[in-house]
């Protein structure tokens, strides 16, 4: 396959997370939403299992992984990322797609930043990456009277769980197998999301059924076809390369939201948008020039 197809494939794969936002605050006009992310990470789980079944004979996906290990990887995967999809979506029912896309997009910087804790090497290009997100995220979030709204507050602290989320997958990517560890930390996320709705929320047939195609496509599209044109295209491009693709999910938000649902976005929050994303590309682009990432994230981050 030549660089130019998986690109393009990198790119729809971009373009089907971005417009999970708008699928996830339709589909919380009718369910709520850890009822919401419990059956779409259940569906996603599910989804993975042709997968599975396909590679569990190659040597090269079984050769030094222990299903064991996979588990316990998965499931410790799975309770961050059932922190950062929880506050992700609870956040989209008081802010938009295009404003949580980016925010959401900023463990592209804070992934570096928390590496320092690890003993990880943050270059002086990272500090300016930095610099440039922040001040977007203030002129995209903050408001005259320097308060920032609830909704934008739980993305911004969901953007820490998922740089954390990030760095836990780089961790256990090359001691277990990557679609296992994918599928128990998507299954962890929908159990404990389905508890908590369950405890909290009122399912009705009547919901599911107005949610059914956001449900669907939060399940089945943003997790189980995304995640493979992810797998598929990145055999055959550079993980910097991807990377950079892969934020282009803010932008097919931010598009999504504005023919969609209607979401406009002033020109102060434009040129926030502008310069977190110009912190995002600066971060990747520094990669580019540094010795190749060994692991990345296999779901991107969950839209």
């Amino acid at each position: 396959m030549s660089a130019l197809k998986s690109n393009l494939l990198l790119l729809l794969a971009a373009a089907i997370w971005g417009l999970a936002f708008v699928a996830q605050r339709v589909g919380m006009e009718h369910v709520g939403p850890f009822t919401f992310n419990g059956i779409r990470f259940a569906l996603g789980s599910l989804s993975l299992l042709p997968l599975i079944f396909h590679y569990r004979k190659k040597p090269e996906q079984i050769q030094g992984n222990c299903s064991r290990e996979a588990v316990r990887a998965g499931i410790l995967a799975g309770l961050v990322l059932f922190t950062a999809a929880s506050l992700q979506q609870i956040g989209l029912i008081y802010t938009t797609a295009g404003k949580a896309a980016f925010i959401t997009c900023l463990y592209i910087v804070l992934v570096p930043i928390l590496g320092i804790f690890l003993k990880h090497y943050v270059s002086i290009t990272t500090w300016l990456s930095s610099v440039l997100a922040l001040v977007g995220l203030y002129l995209l979030c903050v408001k005259e009277n320097f308060s920032i709204s609830y909704g934008d507050f739980l993305q911004l602290v969901g953007a820490v769980f998922w740089s954390v989320h990030i760095l836990l997958i780089d961790h256990f990517a090359n001691r277990v197998d990557v679609l296992k560890l994918s599928f128990f930390q998507f299954i962890t996320c929908g159990i404990l999301s389905l508890v908590t709705a369950f405890w909290l929320e009122t399912m009705t047939v009547e919901g599911l059924a107005g949610a059914l195609i956001p449900i669907l496509y939060g399940g089945i599209f943003s997790v189980g076809i995304a995640y493979t044109l992810q797998v598929i295209g990145q055999k055959y491009s550079p993980p910097s390369h991807a990377a950079i693709i892969l934020s282009m999910e803010t932008v097919f938000a931010t598009v999504g939201g504005f023919l969609l649902l209607d979401e406009r976005l002033g020109f102060k929050e434009l040129v926030g948008c502008a310069l977190m994303l110009a912190g995002m590309l600066l971060t990747q682009l520094q990669s580019m020039r540094s010795t190749p990432v060994v692991a990345e994230e296999p779901n991107g981050k969950v839209g």
